[in-house]
């Protein structure tokens, strides 16, 4: 790992500060937005649990909550969970020990883009609004570096294609760092350069008509039937998908992996592994 510059230094002190502030009160107005984002964590959390029970788990930037280690500890597994801000670890270890799977989440405060593991230590890197946060050539690095032969990657993020929530971002800088920056489909192809294989699967387009209803009575149906428009749209009109809010990335076959495996006189990555895009 080479020497971090000082401009990195000066990012990760600016993403450290605003989160250790952010979890020690957290009182965003955005906060009312996920309610609308039901879908993409249930169909995050259906793809880990596939996949995710038997093996070694990294939920990569847990936060305070750190959701996805709990939900795998209340299924028996052993999860690891990093975060960069202290006060997010914390929090999560205070949360674990009230739920009494403490024993069962290993956390640590870490910097995502340097992770201090081992290569080839977990079947899967998961995590929920992360990945824009950091520098995504070097994340997937990481990530690509401590996936075993086989491993998978799962993460749910934003996507920054939609104008009216661009819109919405530049109206509230107080809510977010400067060094944030929602994916683009530029950024797949980005991705793409670390694995073999990448899946995406797009939430939340029309969905977002019933902001101004959150929490009213019959909204939940409502809900229901936008995001059943959405995945019609989504499979006409492909290019749509590009204006979703939520995107999830299914990653498989680190390129690193199939290079060691060429150099070794190996035959290379499974066949059909490809950079498709899937709604379901």
């Amino acid at each position: 790992m080479p020497p971090v510059s000082e401009t990195e230094t000066a990012r990760y002190a600016r993403e450290r500060a605003f989160h250790d502030g952010r979890y020690a009160n957290d009182d965003r107005a955005a906060n009312r937005f996920y309610e609308i984002d039901a879908s993409s964590i249930a169909h995050y959390l259906a793809r880990l649990e596939t996949f995710a029970p038997d093996g070694r788990v990294l939920e990569y930037g847990c936060g305070d909550g750190a959701d996805t280690a709990l939900h795998l500890a209340r299924a028996g597994a052993r999860p690891n969970a990093v975060d960069l801000s202290a006060v997010a670890i914390e929090r999560a270890r205070e949360r674990a020990t009230a739920l009494g799977l403490a024993d069962r989440i290993e956390f640590a405060v870490m910097n995502a883009e340097a992770l201090e593991f081992e290569d080839d230590s977990f079947d899967v890197v998961c995590g929920t609004g992360v990945l824009h946060h950091l520098d995504l050539d070097l994340a997937c690095r990481e990530i690509a570096r401590v996936l075993r032969p086989g491993g998978r990657a799962l993460f749910v993020e934003p996507l920054g294609h939609n104008p009216l929530i661009n819109l919405y971002r530049r109206w509230t800088p107080e809510q977010r760092t400067p060094d944030e920056h929602p994916l683009l489909m530029a950024d797949m192809a980005l991705v793409g350069r670390h694995f073999e294989s990448l899946d995406t699967t797009f939430f939340s387009l029309t969905p977002l008509l019933t902001l101004p209803l959150a929490r009213a009575r019959g909204s939940r149906r409502l809900l229901d039937r936008l995001e059943r428009v959405d995945r019609v749209l989504f499979r006409r009109v492909p290019r749509l998908r590009r204006l979703a809010w939520i995107v999830v990335l299914e990653l498989q076959v680190p390129r690193s992996a199939l290079a060691s495996s060429s150099i070794g006189g190996a035959t290379g990555g499974p066949s059909g592994a490809s950079g498709s895009s899937r709604r379901t």
